[in-house]
């Protein structure tokens, strides 16, 4: 049993029968009255957020949260697939449960696949991934040091605002927790 005592960033929760993870939280002890903890919650099926009020002699149970490595083998109508690096059994999420973390996956890519009660919900990306420019508008000479940006269209259907230097077939490093651009990679 966890007690709100024991809150900390990224702890997860078993609340009416689903698994949540603390984002965030903040204990209170007022002047009169009993102590409680303000609590924002991110749902780990829905990935919904709550923010909760709770009681310091609250308790929870944990929930059944195993992580596992997986690759990303392909995608098809079935959905996208994933093999278990371990016994290599294969997992298979639909795009609606991955939306839109879908867009970082390139095969043979290796992610960290979220199960609860042995039923896989969702995958955890790394912090960046490398993606190569699919179609942009061309660059030109002297736009290197200028702060504006164009759309440009990813391998794998990412769009992102990249400086306008940027052209097709160049490598970026993308920023996974905020879909945004980082730099070119060079190959050298």
């Amino acid at each position: 049993m966890i007690q709100v005592s024991d809150f900390k960033r990224n702890l997860k929760l078993l609340i009416d029968g689903e698994p949540y993870a603390i984002v965030d939280f903040h204990h209170t002890k007022p002047g009169k009255g009993n102590a409680f903890t303000k609590t924002k919650l991110k749902n780990m099926i829905t990935g919904k957020n709550l923010e909760s009020t709770f009681k310091s002699n609250e308790k929870f149970e944990v929930p059944d949260v195993e992580f596992k490595n997986v690759n990303f083998l392909y995608s098809d109508e079935s959905g996208y697939h994933f093999m278990d690096q371990e016994n290599f059994e294969q997992v298979a999420l639909q795009e609606e449960d991955l939306d839109p973390k879908h867009l970082y996956l390139l095969e043979n890519s290796e992610v960290t696949m979220l199960f609860f009660n042995e039923r896989a919900i969702d995958i955890e990306l790394p912090n960046t991934v490398n993606l190569t420019v699919a179609q942009t508008d061309p660059g030109f000479k002297g736009n290197t040091v200028t702060n504006t940006y164009k759309p440009a269209t990813l391998e794998t259907g990412l769009v992102v605002q990249v400086p306008l230097h940027i052209n097709e077939g160049d490598l970026l490093k993308i920023d996974t927790s905020e879909g945004k651009y980082m730099e070119r990679v060079n190959l050298k």
